[in-house]
């Protein structure tokens, strides 16, 4: 096995595991909910972060939506997942913290 070869076979590895490794954090909405510009219906979704976009996942019909986040870290960890959700009119998601850890998801409107 030549050096090239090496490499690109700890490259895929690398990925791999990368990818195995996104959490997900679940939560439920009552009814429909904007996520910056996207519109999410009632239902249970999934959440994971990839780079600077927050991919939510439909538990009932497996569709993906994909939003810009702003990531930020919190002084304390939060203990459950926890969807902060502003009423202008339509409800907003304006934050998600993620349980078991001390980060929170920021979406601009």
């Amino acid at each position: 096995m030549n050096a090239r070869s090496l490499l690109t076979i700890s490259a895929i590895a690398l990925t791999t595991i990368g990818i195995a490794s996104a959490k997900s954090y679940s939560f439920t909405l009552t009814g429909p909910t904007k996520v910056g510009q996207t519109e999410l219906k009632s239902g249970e979704y999934d959440v994971k972060v990839q780079g600077s976009q927050a991919v939510f996942t439909s538990d009932l019909n497996g569709k993906s939506f994909t939003v810009p986040v702003k990531i930020e870290q919190s002084d304390k960890k939060f203990e459950s997942t926890s969807v902060i959700i502003t009423k202008n009119g339509v409800d907003s998601i304006q934050e998600i913290d993620l349980g078991g850890s001390a980060t929170k998801l920021e979406f601009g409107q």
